[in-house]
């Protein structure tokens, strides 16, 4: 649950990360300020910006921009990219983190919900993307996006379905700019979490003791979720020149609860050792 990374290796390196006041995007921040980045936090909420942007520098004596903005609004995220650059000189690289989510049967959802979740999740990550892209070829700078998604981007989901689209536009949107601005020297790389508990999200999510019926742990064979660290790690490795050859590539980290709930016997284990005794005595009768 340590640091990964060497002390200093982002130093002079500016990174923005929307969504970042709060949540996993505060602590995937939290940790490059501590590898040195200079940090640039969104969110729409200037208030919230503040309070994180004013904790964190004191935390780790980093130094961070908070620039409100509606990710769904192209002109916010040029402004913040503006910002950026009159702050500190450049972007480095951009996180694409802020998300929204609702857990309902489709059928009760209005087209409108429907549309906030697309919005902010896949709108919001291409034209974050698509500003960035334009002003790092414009100015022959390299670049790198990391963008969260989640594992139900490739496999599908009742019930969360409109995340479950959009997540799977991040997706291929980062395979196939992969591709297309690799010649501009601008990789673009995904991770798919599993359940890293944040107290926000969680309680809007499975509010009451709903959390603690649909225990996440339980799905997971580590049978455990996951540790905020863990996820900086991965996501600072990916945003770093250690990576330098990774392009195109989403990483899971999730305990290998996708693999084990995809696959039709692996609820067996539920199976007591003294039936699987029983069932095998069968077998040689």
């Amino acid at each position: 649950m340590e640091g990964m990374l060497k002390p200093g290796s982002f130093k002079d390196k500016t990174i923005i990360i929307t969504g970042g006041g709060t949540g996993l995007g505060r602590s995937m921040g939290k940790y490059l300020l501590e590898l040195g980045a200079n940090l640039v936090i969104t969110s729409r909420k200037k208030e919230v910006l503040d309070k994180a942007a004013a904790e964190m520098e004191q935390e780790t004596g980093g130094k961070v921009l908070a620039v409100a903005c509606d990710v769904r609004k192209y002109e916010e995220i040029q402004n913040v990219i503006k910002e950026t650059e009159t702050r500190f000189g450049k972007v480095d690289a951009v996180l694409n983190n802020a998300a929204g989510n609702f857990i309902s049967p489709t059928e009760r959802l209005s087209h409108r919900a429907f549309d906030i979740i697309v919005d902010i999740v896949l709108k919001g990550t291409y034209y974050t993307t698509l500003a960035a892209g334009k002003n790092w070829i414009a100015k022959k700078q390299p670049g790198i996006f990391l963008n969260i998604v989640t594992t139900y981007a490739w496999t599908g989901s009742g019930y969360v379905v409109p995340s479950a689209c959009a997540k799977a536009g991040v997706l291929s949107l980062t395979r196939s700019l992969a591709v297309e601005w690799a010649k501009y020297n601008i990789r673009s790389n995904a991770i798919a979490p599993g359940p890293f508990p944040t107290e926000g999200a969680w309680s809007r999510l499975l509010p009451g003791d709903l959390v603690k019926k649909f225990d996440p742990a339980q799905r997971i064979p580590l049978k455990r979720v996951g540790e905020h660290q863990e996820l900086a790690n991965l996501a600072a490795y990916l945003l770093s020149e250690y990576s330098a050859y990774i392009n195109g590539e989403v990483i899971t980290i999730d305990g290998g609860e996708w693999l084990r709930n995809g696959g039709e016997f692996s609820h067996l284990e539920m199976i007591p050792n003294e039936m699987w005794d029983m069932m095998e005595k069968t077998r040689g009768k």
